[in-house]
């Protein structure tokens, strides 16, 4: 997606540790109409799947699945949570991932009412690096008896190997906008 391209381009800043801050325009500050945009593209590439239900995760995912959502005919957005709190009751699906950015381990919890057998899911999420949030809400699904119909990504680091990994296992994977290189020096970004 060129516009998505165009603002990496022009706002994002590579730090080092390959990481990529965005946070002006995607996963701090939100640019709701460029939101709009990612969704409308997504809803185009899945285009003829049923999907019935959006899932993220907490935080970053959140607004740019509710802004998809609009163009899956308002299909509800479920995000599972980061950590147990007074709120989450009743039973739950609950697995751990390893966050790169955070760099370290956290729960990952949907509970059970929110996420059905029969469920026919598309995952959203801000950016993929090593896949492992996206592998854990896949297991989630799996044990919801859900089908994944779909992933869709806003940034994929395509020089690591997520991408790779869930397009190998049959996950139909669209990334908006795919990282081939950056420089932490330079501040230089390239696009697959």
């Amino acid at each position: 997606m060129k516009e998505l391209e165009e603002r990496i381009r022009r706002e994002g800043t590579v730090k080092p540790g390959n990481v990529l801050k965005v946070d002006a325009f995607l996963n701090h500050q939100c640019d709701v109409e460029l939101f709009d945009h990612m969704g409308a593209a997504w809803a185009e590439h899945f285009r003829g799947k049923t999907i019935n239900k959006i899932l993220t995760i907490e935080a970053s995912g959140i607004g740019i699945a509710c802004c998809a959502s609009r163009h899956f005919g308002n299909v509800p957005v479920v995000f599972a949570k980061k950590a147990q709190s007074i709120n989450l009751d009743g039973d739950q699906y609950v697995t751990t991932i390893y966050s790169f950015t955070k760099q370290r381990e956290f729960p990952v919890i949907v509970a059970k009412k929110f996420l059905s057998p029969g469920d026919h899911v598309l995952l959203i999420d801000d950016f993929l690096a090593n896949g492992k949030a996206l592998q854990g809400l896949i297991e989630i699904c799996n044990h919801a008896g859900a089908v994944v119909e779909g992933i869709g990504i806003a940034v994929e680091k395509g020089f690591q190997n997520g991408g790779e990994q869930l397009r190998k296992a049959g996950y139909d994977l669209d990334s908006l906008a795919i990282v081939k290189s950056m420089n932490p020096e330079t501040g230089d970004i390239e696009f697959a």
